[in-house]
């Protein structure tokens, strides 16, 4: 496999509710994108809905947008929806306006979630 960018992700804050048959967090998030073929940030706040079932079982969904250059140096955006059951089996959906970037779209695409101290790392793999 190959990475493709890490995304450094800080935690900004988060919301709670206790259901009666799951609970659901909203965490809201900022970040800086690396990599070969992309840099930027995070537009505006991000948001990861981890929705916990009372059995423990949970289901991540983060959902954000990067604002950056491209390995061409183009400015571009894309959008990032990473849906998972754990940190380590994640699955990274990318829209792009970059025709460098395009193929990503349609890429089988592989996400890790490493924890760090100021909220996570994730780590795109292609």
């Amino acid at each position: 496999m190959e990475l493709l960018m890490e995304i450094d992700i800080r935690i900004k804050g988060s919301q709670f509710v206790a259901g009666h048959t799951r609970d659901v967090c909203m965490i809201e998030f900022d970040g800086t994108a690396r990599g070969s073929y992309f840099n930027g940030e995070v537009i505006g706040t991000g948001v990861d809905t981890q929705k916990i079932e009372k059995t423990k079982e949970m289901v991540l969904s983060a959902r954000y947008m990067l604002d950056g250059k491209d390995a061409a140096g183009n400015d571009c955006r894309m959008f990032i929806e990473n849906n998972g059951g754990d940190f380590n089996n994640c699955k990274p959906t990318i829209y792009t306006n970059s025709p460098l970037l395009a193929d990503w779209e349609t890429s089988d695409l592989t996400a890790k979630v490493i924890p760090n101290d100021s909220g996570v790392l994730i780590q795109i793999y292609k």
